[in-house]
């Protein structure tokens, strides 16, 4: 059966086109787009990309407003049915206040806009997402992102820690994130946030196809390849 995949776009979104491009580029099939205000999501999906960008400006909180949105009452509804989700940079931020993740992202530590490479470290190579990586591997990834300090209180850390929630780490200070925390899984393994941009390294032009053994990962396993 072919693969399914939708990529939500928000007024500000500006990575739903390259979420778009990773999705047909992986599986051959074009993802199906969905506009914020859409009520409901197409029939039989077996992913949803929320995208990085400035969703409404970044205006109050990064992620606040689009977390509203009509849509993502339906995305809620189908992350607790278990369809997978993935949030990237901005996604990751709209996972945070839509209440699917856990934490949230404040302002980086030294307050300035950071957009590099960074070397993460793969905590858990067991999840939808990340069955490709070997655990403890490193990989690279673009970053891009103003608010991307990742915070929980401690005891919420220590719970995502034990539960082997936490998919990616990064390898070096980058944000200030509590325990350099990148990437975080819901308690059912079908939502991923991160802040790095899996989508930005797929091919070797882009410099680097780390991102491409995400989607593969996910991807397979979802169409039994």
């Amino acid at each position: 059966m072919a693969f399914r995949g939708a990529v939500i776009t928000f007024p500000g979104s500006n990575c739903d086109r390259d979420m778009a491009v990773a999705l047909e580029k992986v599986s051959g099939e074009p993802a199906l787009r969905v506009w914020h205000a859409d009520a409901d999501l197409p029939d039989r999906l077996d992913m949803i990309a929320i995208p990085g960008g400035f969703s409404y400006g970044d205006y109050l909180r990064c992620g606040a407003i689009a977390s509203r949105s009509p849509v993502m009452r339906a995305v809620v509804r189908a992350a607790e049915r278990g369809v997978p989700v993935l949030g990237v940079c901005n996604g990751f931020q709209v996972l945070t206040e839509s209440g699917l993740l856990p934490g949230a992202l404040m302002r980086n530590a030294q307050l300035n806009f950071t957009c590099r490479e960074a070397r993460l470290t793969v905590e858990n190579g067991q999840s939808l997402f990340t069955a490709g990586f070997e655990s403890g591997s490193v990989v690279s990834f673009p970053i891009a992102h103003h608010d991307g300090n990742y915070f929980a209180d401690a005891e919420t850390l220590d719970q995502i820690e034990g539960d082997g929630r936490v998919a990616f780490r990064y390898l070096d200070e980058v944000n200030g994130s509590q325990r350099r925390i990148a990437g975080v899984l819901n308690a059912g393994g079908n939502v991923l946030g991160m802040m790095p941009h899996p989508e930005r390294a797929i091919e070797p032009e882009l410099g680097g196809t780390d991102g491409r053994v995400l989607f593969e990962s996910a991807i397979g396993a979802l169409v039994g390849a």
